[in-house]
């Protein structure tokens, strides 16, 4: 049985979608998937990307992803990689199919000079929290995740300096 890690193409939007879907089921979070294969395809693999996607493949089947994208330090002078979703479908889990991709985060990080290699987690995901323990990862204690999004973001934009 093996393991191998590529760089996802624009042919891979559909299978993308279908690791985003079930991470969302997974989450709890399915109804706030909008995403498409198109809009997938324009960020993703358009004239400018704005996210980077890895696929691990188990003997020769996708079996899950990650998606990450560059932010920037400004302690360290140096830019930093932000993995948004990593995710392996339930029946390739334990084959060590999410160590492979965080193993080729961290690598990345090191080849591109990136100072950090961060993420998120929900709090009840003890799972994946002990998963991430295991790798090394220390939690960020004091800080907490800000977001303005859809109407919130509009009324941000529209409003007055003066």
């Amino acid at each position: 049985m093996s393991i191998s890690i590529r760089k996802a193409t624009e042919k891979d939007c559909s299978t993308i979608l279908i690791f985003i879907k079930a991470l969302a089921d997974y989450e709890k979070l399915a109804h706030e998937v909008v995403a498409t294969e198109q809009s997938l395809r324009d960020t993703l693999f358009g004239e400018r990307p704005v996210a980077h996607v890895f696929i691990a493949e188990y003997d020769g089947k996708p079996a899950g992803f990650s998606l990450y994208f560059y932010n920037y330090s400004t302690f360290l002078a140096k830019p930093g990689i932000y993995l948004e979703d990593l995710f392996v479908l339930p029946e390739y889990r334990n084959k060590k199919i999410g160590k492979a991709l965080l193993v080729h985060l961290a690598k990345t990080a090191l080849e591109e000079n990136c100072g950090r290699f961060e993420w998120s987690v929900l709090d009840w995901n003890t799972p994946a929290i002990d998963f991430y323990r295991a790798m090394g990862a220390i939690g960020m204690d004091g800080w907490t995740v800000q977001r303005v999004e859809g109407d919130a973001l509009t009324a941000l934009a529209a409003k007055s300096i003066g």
